[in-house]
């Protein structure tokens, strides 16, 4: 039993080890330096951008889009029925 419990701890401090040697940061004394990264600010200027433009679109394009979708159902509809008659 003695010799079971022995080689249990030395198995748990040779893990425990391991573990701090993958994890240990080797000579770093704080997070490495990180450049400022200004692709998000440009991304933040085309959103911006994107969304006045969505704004300014005319208020027909809710009517366009009706006619699109009427004109879709019409051709599918007719799609069916064509299908139906072979």
């Amino acid at each position: 039993m003695a010799k079971r419990l022995l080689t249990w701890l030395a198995g748990a401090a040779g893990s425990l080890a391991a573990y701090r040697v993958l994890t240990r940061r080797r000579g770093s004394t704080g997070p490495p330096a990180v450049d400022p990264d200004t692709r998000a600010e440009e991304l933040r200027e085309k959103l911006a951008h994107a969304r006045e433009t969505v704004a300014a679109e005319p208020a027909d394009a809710a009517d366009d889009l009706d006619a699109r979708r009427r004109s879709v159902h019409e051709h599918g509809r007719a799609a069916i029925d064509e299908m139906h008659a072979e």
